[in-house]
């Protein structure tokens, strides 16, 4: 690890500060029933899955733009991978320990991440206004 580089797994400051700046940003551009799904118990690959909806194509595409504005200000990073900016359907990023989705809402309705990882801990952030 370099200096200034923060450990990364399991309950660590980085998880939790990108979580916290991937809600924010849902939040700031009015994202539509955020949830943390923990998967930490349940698998190795990623710590966490952020999922948040847009009413429209639009919306998607700037809550997922603010997530990344947020978490490069509050970390000082990129995501290794981003999936479905353009069509505005779903938006996933990447960032190895934390995956972000944004999805429309009828995208989401059908893809049921949620459902999908029933058996994760899943945490609904109180809305900030």
């Amino acid at each position: 690890m370099t200096s200034g580089e923060q450990p990364r797994g399991p309950h660590s400051t980085f998880t939790s500060t990108l979580v916290n700046a991937a809600v924010i940003a849902a939040e700031e551009k009015l994202g539509v029933d955020t949830v943390v799904l923990d998967l930490r118990e349940l698998i190795d690959s990623f710590d966490a899955l952020v999922v948040t909806s847009g009413r429209n194509d639009r919306q998607v595409r700037a809550i997922a733009e603010e997530v990344e504005r947020l978490v490069e200000l509050a970390l000082g990073i990129k995501p290794i991978r981003v999936e479905g900016l353009f069509q505005g359907e779903w938006v996933a990023l990447d960032y190895g320990d934390v995956i972000v989705h944004v999805f429309d809402e009828e995208t989401r309705d059908y893809y049921d991440l949620e459902h999908l990882w029933s058996s994760a801990s899943a945490y609904r952030p109180e809305r900030l206004r």
